[in-house]
């Protein structure tokens, strides 16, 4: 029987959820695995409140019964658990595969600690084989993809069938192929520094620690330093 190593990462990450936390919930297909272990703790009597980072994570916390809250309703939060599209030994991600980067950075930032779930695939050692995800404001957004193919990528806009993809938020994505990403905290400033971009999904000094699932059932935690 096959191993599902998403799963295994994120399971592994739900047990470091104790009662009283206030947790957040990521978006994507490994965090799914870490949502439905919560529920099912929930279940077994886990008393925690939440926080969702899509449309998609906050429906299936209702569906499993995991009590959620307003942001307006805490101020911190103990522990947020997401996936990555790809993350180096440095603890530098790329996130927003999913759409939802902009939320995911505010949740992340919003924690004491942030723990990365992932399969193997996802650890890189130079991030940029994933196209990484820009969220840019619909408005004027052929000068925004302009500025953005300045700094050296191709910006393509994501789509859903014909229609251009909309974030929660209802912004525009752009996955700017880069290819290898030698340093993403100069990037970064460089992205912050375009007006129409919202915000880019280089996650850089966030993560405390990532939980990697292999393929042959074990688990490889690599540990970073929060830089805030």
């Amino acid at each position: 029987m096959s191993v599902n190593v998403k799963q295994l990462a994120a399971e592994k990450a739900v047990e470091y959820v104790k009662d009283g936390m206030k947790v957040g919930l990521g978006t994507g297909s490994t965090a799914y695995w870490a949502i439905r272990k919560l529920g099912e703790r929930v279940a077994e009597g886990l008393k925690i409140t939440a926080v969702a980072t899509s449309q998609a994570s906050e429906d299936q916390a209702r569906e499993l019964g995991i009590p959620l809250v307003g942001f307006g309703d805490i101020d911190r939060l103990d522990l947020t658990i997401d996936g990555a599209d790809e993350l180096d030994g440095k603890l530098q991600l790329v996130k927003g595969g999913g759409g939802a980067l902009l939320r995911e950075k505010i949740v992340a930032m919003g924690s004491e600690r942030m723990i990365v779930v992932a399969d193997e695939s996802k650890a890189v050692e130079t991030l940029g084989k994933f196209p990484l995800p820009v969220e840019i404001v619909p408005f004027a957004c052929e000068w925004t993809l302009s500025d953005l193919a300045k700094l050296g990528c191709e910006p393509v806009l994501r789509r859903t069938g014909d229609e251009l993809y909309k974030s929660d938020n209802g912004n525009y994505i752009a996955d700017c192929h880069f290819g290898a990403i030698h340093s993403a905290p100069e990037l970064a400033k460089a992205l912050q520094g375009i007006p129409g971009v919202v915000e880019h999904g280089l996650f850089i000094g966030i993560a405390n620690f990532a939980i990697i699932g292999k393929s042959d059932g074990s688990i490889e935690v690599i540990e970073g330093e929060k830089h805030r």
